[in-house]
């Protein structure tokens, strides 16, 4: 498994050559596959071959593509990624709501526990104990929307009483951005394990093609949020810092891993749970060194 995220953002070619991603532009470089777990074409002036993309989705590398603002705008996935995906996706309709309710009550618990324990870190006692009580409280599907009302409670404090994320701000574009990165990781855990993005748990809007990679994600969500406060709004390399989150090392599982291997086991586990109708499959994070 790689461990470099090759961020390329100024005007180049990317090729394939004996197993090596070849960057030609003012010089040229070379990093063999690999050693490669995310590339970021960060710049829409750099052209690419078709042999090496070919390769880079055979060896399940992650590549983001960014729009002309540098925002991650759309990724590469696999059509088949698994012998059996067939199999797999007719098990994942075949997903029973009371399981999903079970499943989705289990991640909501999670990230209101992440959420009270940054808030925690940041010293609002008063408001992380407010989300360990809604914790108890969280009902299958989250029928009475705890994660709602933690947060609200949780951006207020955590950003500023006026803070919204729908505000066109520096924090907000961080949140952005950081989120999307986790999403692309999450897409390509349910892409390799042969399972479709667009049936999710809770999630299911029509016109969201990553439903499943958005029910996912969520307990991940507070490692941007903590990266983006460490991040000042003078620092031009703020997102190489977010595309980062994916080196961030974690607990899961009793050992200490990256963001982006912790993704694979926690988002294998999920799926065991929803094949299994038994929630205590799930491995969640246990902690952080971030």
């Amino acid at each position: 498994m790689g461990f470099r995220v090759v961020v390329v953002n100024t005007r180049s070619k990317l090729e394939l050559q004996l197993n090596y991603l070849v960057c030609r532009g003012e010089s040229e470089k070379r990093v063999h596959l690999s050693e490669i777990n995310t590339l970021v074409v960060q710049s829409t002036a750099v052209s690419l071959t078709a042999a090496l993309l070919n390769e880079l989705v055979k060896q399940n590398i992650k590549v983001i593509f960014c729009d002309e603002k540098c925002n991650p705008h759309s990724e590469l996935l696999p059509y088949y990624s698994n012998y059996d995906s067939s199999l797999r996706i007719k098990k994942q309709i075949e997903w029973d709501k009371e399981t999903k309710g079970l499943v989705w009550q289990e991640i909501t618990k999670q990230k209101l526990r992440e959420q009270a324990k940054f808030l925690s870190d940041r010293n609002f006692i008063e408001e992380s104990q407010l989300l360990f009580s809604y914790i108890e409280n969280v009902q299958p599907n989250d029928t009475t929307n705890r994660e709602g009302h933690g947060a609200k409670v949780y951006f207020n404090r955590i950003f500023g009483d006026n803070f919204t994320r729908q505000s066109p701000c520096f924090i907000n574009s961080c949140l952005n951005y950081g989120y999307t990165i986790l999403l692309s990781a999450f897409n390509r855990e349910i892409a390799a394990n042969g399972y479709l993005t667009q049936l999710g748990i809770w999630h299911n809007n029509e016109f969201n093609e990553f439903n499943l990679s958005s029910d996912l994600m969520e307990p991940f969500r507070v490692i941007v949020d903590r990266v983006t406060l460490t991040i000042d709004e003078s620092d031009e390399k703020f997102k190489l810092k977010l595309v980062d989150v994916l080196n961030k090392i974690v607990r899961i599982d009793d050992k200490q891993t990256t963001v982006d291997n912790a993704i694979r086991i926690y988002s294998r586990s999920v799926i065991e749970a929803l094949n299994s109708r038994n929630v205590a499959c799930i491995k969640f994070v246990q902690g952080y060194e971030l």
